[in-house]
């Protein structure tokens, strides 16, 4: 898979809906000098040790920055702790548990910190691989799921949902938070910060190169 044409193609994936001004606050934040040197707000530090190694998983350096170094772990944990409502903060935390619960017990390991990229790769790629109806019966599954605790009903989540939910949500919010930092705006999507003449019908690798529009 060609993961840089696929950002490049995607446009903004998550549910998740934020004020512009907020959103660019939470970006603007997102300073990391070294690895881990920030102190993560909504994850516990094991959990955002992991977390830093799973966000270059999905987005690793190539031609381009890895998501780590354009701050996307930082991103994930302030706006987990900043935008999301406590439902969905909730949610996160039942579905992460279940993800890095899976992730020890094949490791042998006892703390988030301590897992390796391979093994980290190796859970996220056996939660994402769902076929086309699968993929729809677990987004049923999560949809009445949160509905449940939306209404205060007691529910839960089968364990191979709940890793999938995990998954998917951080694999968009990575693309998202990647595609938000300025420099991926600037100089990897097309950036045109003052628009010029519209052309209504026109082809995108003629217009742009093939990339995205970044605003």
């Amino acid at each position: 898979m060609d993961r840089r044409k696929a950002l490049r193609n995607m446009g903004l994936a998550m549910g998740y809906t934020i004020a512009t001004p907020t959103l660019l606050s939470i970006v603007q934040s997102c300073k990391k000098e070294v690895v881990l040197s920030w102190a993560p707000e909504f994850f516990a530090q094991d959990e955002a040790i992991a977390l830093s190694q799973l966000v270059d998983i999905i987005l690793p350096k190539t031609d381009t920055p890895s998501a780590s170094e354009m701050q996307v772990d930082v991103f994930i944990d302030r706006f987990a702790n900043q935008a999301m409502e406590p439902q969905q903060k909730d949610f996160m935390r039942m579905a992460m548990g279940k993800f890095f619960d899976k992730a020890l017990k094949d490791a042998g390991k006892d703390k988030a910190g301590d897992l390796t990229s391979k093994e980290l790769e190796a859970t996220l790629a056996d939660a994402l691989k769902v076929t086309k109806d699968e993929k729809l019966s677990n987004m049923e599954a999560i949809e009445s799921y949160t509905q449940a605790m939306m209404e205060g009903n007691e529910t839960t989540l089968e364990e191979g949902i709940s890793r999938y939910a995990f998954a998917d949500n951080l694999r968009q919010m990575t693309i998202w938070g990647y595609k938000t930092s300025e420099y991926v705006g600037e100089e990897v999507l097309a950036y045109l910060p003052v628009p010029g003449e519209y052309i209504a019908c026109g082809e995108v690798q003629e217009l742009t190169g093939g990339k995205a529009w970044s605003i």
